[in-house]
This record gives C-alpha cells, structure tokens and sequence, in this order.
C-alpha cells in the first residue's frame, strides 16, 4: 500500500473516531440534562401533593379530635389526594398515607378530646400522626436524586 493511502486512511479513522466520541459525549450529556430536569419536575410535583396532603390531613385530624362528625368534604379531599399518589408515589409513602386516613376515620369515632388531653398527647407525641409519611416521603425523595458517576 502506498503510504499516503495509509494517511490518508489513518486520517478518516481519526475523524471519524473523533465524531463519533463527540456524538456520544453530547447525547450522554443531553440525557443526564434531561434525567435531572425529569427529576426536579418530578420531586416539584410531589412535594405540593405531599404539602396540600399533609395540610388536609392535619386539618382534618383536629376536626376528628374534636367533634364526633366527620368533614365530609375534606376527607373526600384527603382520599383524592390519596388517589393521587398511589399514581405517582412509592408504595410505602402510599402505605403511610393509608395509615394517616385510617386514623384519622377512627379518631372521628372515640369521644372528643379536650384541650387538656390535646396537651398530653402534643407532649407524648402521639399527636403527630403524620411523622411515619414524612419520613417515607423523606426517603422517597432521597431515592429521587440523581446518580453522579
């Protein structure tokens, strides 16, 4: 073989070597630009299900605490949001949600707390019904973020 043909060759594998390493950086790049804004849309969307859910179910506890009828519309609220993340959430922070509405259905149904029992419970914590969802929401948010190599 001539030896400008070898140039020549060698020349075209490194242009094309060079184009396809180049290819490959920019579209890896492209996807983890779009994993990481896929993940921030994401956690965005859940952390307002997450707030408006704890809102509702707050509200709706010391309205459990404190009369014997149940807010009909807001545990219809509760249960949508519920509804909403067994479609977006993990099994366990649908699992902890659960809980908190179950609760919450049989606190309606044992006498009416005073405000002294309320005092008790907020220094015993078991008040706080809501700490077994946000730490499942804790770790699935933990679980969300993205891998750095």
């Amino acid at each position: 073989m001539d030896a400008s043909i070898i140039s020549a060759l060698a020349a075209l594998t490194g242009a094309a070597v060079g184009g396809l390493t180049s290819g490959i950086a920019n579209w890896l790049n492209h996807r983890s630009q779009v994993r990481a804004q896929w993940i921030l849309h994401e956690t965005t969307r859940r952390q307002l299900l997450y707030r408006d859910f704890i809102d509702e179910a707050s509200k709706c506890y010391i309205d459990a605490l404190q009369h014997g009828e149940a807010d009909i519309a807001s545990l219809v609220g509760l249960y949508a949001k519920l509804s909403r993340m067994r479609a977006l959430s993990s099994k366990q922070v649908v699992h902890q949600a659960e809980a908190v509405a179950r609760k919450i259905l049989d606190t309606y149904l044992e006498p009416d707390k005073s405000f002294v029992e309320l005092r008790q419970m907020a220094i015993d914590g078991s008040i706080d019904l809501l700490r077994g969802f946000s730490d499942a929401c804790h770790d699935e948010f933990e679980g969300l973020q993205p891998v750095h190599f």
